[in-house]
């Protein structure tokens, strides 16, 4: 049976690696069954990704869009493949091919995790210095920027005859903030 896993890091996933395009591109390859989560590349652990291993019997395929949606690092890459070869479970990276328990697929598994994994270090080191450099201008703040007096007192006002999910929509404002904001105008 051939089983796909997709992964996003975040809510809004870059075109081409969302949830939704992962699901689609999957079945249109085979996929029976997809698994399908939020979750970092940067841990290990990944409860559905283990669970759906778990679930894994010889003579399965397990397949994602790219192999970046399976692991990030080289190490963990690695011994997540080679442990699903042990099982007997074939992976296939839609946009590599069918990886086999071969010399040659072991060594094409190595140099693609290691591009991937400097990719993503190449990524952290563009933001660290983009950082670098906007802490040096005048008026910076980490974070997001504050949002108005103006929009907050109204949104304030408008959860004493409206319930937190309508003033969200009609602010934009999240529940959490207006929450943070509504416990501090309490306290004082």
């Amino acid at each position: 049976m051939i089983y796909g896993y997709a992964r996003v890091s975040s809510k809004k996933q870059l075109h081409g690696n969302s949830l939704e395009e992962q699901t689609t591109t999957l079945t249109a390859n085979g996929a029976i069954s997809i698994t399908a989560e939020q979750f970092t590349g940067k841990t290990t652990s990944r409860p559905k990704l283990q669970a759906l291993i778990d679930s894994l019997q010889p003579g399965d395929t397990l397949m994602v869009t790219k192999l970046d949606r399976l692991a990030r690092n080289v190490t963990e890459g690695i011994e997540l493949i080679r442990a699903l070869f042990k099982k007997e479970v074939k992976v296939h990276v839609l946009n590599i091919g069918l990886l086999e328990n071969t010399s040659m697929g072991n060594f094409f598994i190595t140099t693609i995790l290691a591009v991937a994994e400097l990719e993503r270090n190449m990524i952290l080191e563009r933001t660290q210095a983009g950082k670098e450099v906007a802490r040096t201008k005048a008026g910076f703040r980490e974070g997001r920027p504050p949002l108005p007096k103006e929009k907050i007192n109204l949104a304030l006002d408008l959860l004493t005859n409206h319930s937190y999910k309508e003033v969200e929509t009609m602010t934009g404002i999240s529940r959490a903030t207006l929450g943070r904001y509504r416990r501090r105008v309490k306290k004082c």
